[in-house]
């Protein structure tokens, strides 16, 4: 794939050039090179990635779309390095993660980067002001300025009366809107999202997404969001397609896999 300074300006849904909108400069905050993943099954190979080649810059939102089982969880998980490829680079602010130690490895992940899911993972024994200052205590940041940073997230997120409800105690949306204020609160680079949207009701959905373009545009971080709604994919800044292994932008109107 071409680097994006290289690629065609693309079309918003305002008709206006998406790289008028949202310029990108400098390094990219992810970026890997003829990545690899294959699986073994007993004495059968099965190859999920093969020689996928991305960017993520910096305040960039990018959908990926496939097929179910197509590889884009896997995809993220490698970005994320949180598997190892069979093959191939992964960068995050320029660190090859393969030279990493799992200790460090970790300390980039909990800095640099953000994670969203469609099963939002809160833990439920903890209030939500909690959950969401958890990557700030895996800091070791001084608890009550991480409680602060986290209720500032969540009043952003318009969770300020909901603080110290339990997740138990939240709705699916108010859920999964906590897992966003978690995400963020760290200030990270890229947020990672796997089917952020997924698991909610049509309108709540959009609310959720509506609130993370916002927070987006907001923060600057970039945002890697796996997809099968089109309505998401349409809104992004460019349209990756997983299929066959191969990682390609998306020609298809309004960016729909």
């Amino acid at each position: 794939m071409a680097d994006r300074d290289t690629q065609p300006e693309q079309m918003s849904t305002q008709g206006q050039p998406k790289s008028q909108e949202r310029p990108t400069r400098g390094e990219p905050v992810i970026r890997c090179r003829d990545l690899r993943k294959v699986f073994k099954q007993g004495t059968e190979e099965i190859t999920v990635l093969q020689g996928v080649r991305f960017d993520a810059w910096r305040g960039e939102l990018v959908a990926i779309v496939g097929a179910s089982g197509s590889g884009k969880s896997t995809l993220l998980h490698l970005l994320a390095g949180l598997d190892n490829p069979t093959g191939g680079t992964v960068e995050i602010l320029g660190q090859h993660m393969e030279t990493l130690s799992d200790v460090a490895r970790g300390q980039l992940r909990n800095r640099a980067l953000g994670f969203v899911y469609q099963f939002h993972h809160l833990l439920m024994e903890f209030s939500a002001l909690d959950n969401v200052a958890m990557p700030l205590f895996i800091r070791r940041m001084d608890k009550r300025r991480a409680r602060e940073q986290a209720a500032a997230m969540l009043e952003r997120v318009g969770l300020g009366s909901r603080l110290r409800h339990t997740p138990g105690q939240l709705s699916g949306g108010e859920r999964q809107r906590t897992a966003l204020a978690r995400a963020l609160v760290a200030q990270p680079a890229c947020v990672l999202a796997d089917e952020p949207t997924g698991n909610l009701d049509r309108d709540t959905a959009r609310m959720v997404f509506d609130l993370l373009l916002t927070l987006n545009r907001e923060q600057g971080a970039s945002f890697i969001i796996v997809t099968h709604d089109p309505a998401i994919a349409a809104r992004a800044d460019r349209t990756l397609v997983l299929a066959g292994g191969v990682l390609s932008e998306d020609s298809a109107p309004g960016g729909a896999a």
